[in-house]
């Protein structure tokens, strides 16, 4: 994709974290970048602000409407809101369960039926759809915000696949551990049982953990610009180390000993 003209991003959730990395790194690469934040958020750096809220659809399509009033056009959409929960699957109720998925997976699919009318206009364009290792991964005491985005990689393959002869490409970015506050915001189970109450714990140390010693945002900000960019796009680009190598042992390796490895790294029985 050719930025010298100043092509079109909308990013959402740019408010902090990944997300406004990544606004600054496509700004710097010479999008005209818009980002979104559920409140209102000061423009910053040359990146246009606006407030958005993935949940709702007349918020979505305001806000792509107010893009369009701006800048005419969107080439490059990076769907990255997103919010996590750590707990026990049993311990979510279901309205628990399905606001997660309203906003991970169909916050997405708002979005991008919000900006897919203009691509199609165009005769080109592209979305990024920012995943996670835990979309290929089993995700133990992560089971619902894993299971969203395994949803998010089924959408977004099968996608692409409906897209292509408009001249949109879909690509996933699939993030391991990332030195950000999002385990901090972390949703609480709204349920909780004491059985779990230990273990939960330790998991949440273990995030902590992996969090501090995970990659740089701007990791993952270079590997949204490179599927961004990319004439030829992959189906999915790895962010960092850690995910890459995580991403190798589940194709390659043996069921048995991908589990039981695991089961060892989440400081689990081996049962």
């Amino acid at each position: 994709m050719n930025t010298k003209h100043h092509a079109v991003a909308l990013i959402t959730g740019a408010y902090s974290g990944i997300g406004l990395v990544t606004a600054k790194a496509l700004q710097k690469a010479g999008y005209r970048v818009f980002g979104t934040s559920r409140k209102a958020a000061a423009s910053v750096d040359g990146i246009t602000m606006l407030s958005c809220d993935v949940t709702d659809e007349a918020s979505v399509n305001n806000t792509v409407a107010e893009v369009l009033k701006q800048a005419g056009r969107i080439d490059l959409l990076v769907n990255n809101a997103g919010v996590g929960l750590l707990g026990g699957a049993e311990e979510s109720s279901t309205a628990q369960a399905r606001a997660l998925f309203d906003v991970n997976l169909f916050g997405i699919t708002r979005v991008t039926n919000a900006v897919l009318p203009t691509m199609r206009n165009q005769g080109k364009g592209r979305i990024v759809n920012i995943s996670s290792a835990l979309g290929f991964i089993p995700a133990p005491y992560n089971a619902l915000y894993a299971a969203t985005k395994h949803a998010v990689e089924g959408y977004s393959e099968s996608l692409d696949h409906e897209l292509r002869s408009f001249g949109i490409r879909v690509v996933l970015v699939e993030p391991g551990y990332t030195r950000t506050a999002f385990e901090s915001s972390l949703t609480k189970p709204d349920q909780p049982l004491a059985v779990y109450d230990s273990v939960r714990t330790g998991m949440e140390a273990l995030m902590r953990k992996g969090v501090n010693a995970g990659d740089a945002p701007e990791v993952v900000a270079d590997t949204v610009l490179k599927a961004a960019t990319a004439e030829v796009p992959k189906r999915r680009y790895t962010a960092g180390k850690q995910a890459t190598q995580v991403r190798f042992l589940r194709r390659f390796l043996p069921e048995a000993l991908v589990d039981r490895s695991l089961r060892q790294f989440n400081q689990l029985p081996i049962v």
